[in-house]
């Protein structure tokens, strides 16, 4: 494993997979533990650990589990963090949750622009008639 190798957003996903299932390898190794008893352990197959290990694709949910069982879920907050609200929401929400995401809306130029190129122009014809 390169020691020096930090993730990055601009790593691709099979990139990211390897090193991940590289680190976990390595935990792994260092632990002295075999791969049949972390799977056993882990509630999950050997093969789902081994592809894991190799940067295959595998469900979140045997990856959570191998986290557990390695003692690696204390810092997976850090991934996705409880998002703060903007003081702006909580003054327009009032406490409540925020429920969904809106597109912004267009200005009031552009609004008139865009119904401007969909008014119109002429009635339209099939052009055979005489």
């Amino acid at each position: 494993m390169n020691p020096a190798m930090k993730i990055a957003n601009t790593m691709n996903d099979a990139i990211l997979l390897t090193e991940l299932g590289k680190r976990l390898e390595q935990i792994r190794l260092e632990r002295g533990t075999t791969q049949d008893t972390l799977a056993e352990r882990a509630g999950i197959g050997k093969r789902t650990l081994e592809r894991l290990e190799a940067g295959e694709s595998v469900q979140i949910t045997s990856l959570l589990r191998v986290l557990r069982e390695l003692e690696l879920l204390e810092g997976i907050e850090t991934w996705l963090p409880e998002p703060a609200p903007r003081p702006m929401d909580l003054l327009r929400l009032q406490g409540k949750k925020r429920q969904r995401a809106y597109a912004p809306r267009p200005s009031a130029k552009k609004a008139a622009e865009n119904a401007a190129e969909l008014a119109p122009r002429e009635p339209w014809t099939w052009g055979d008639e005489k």
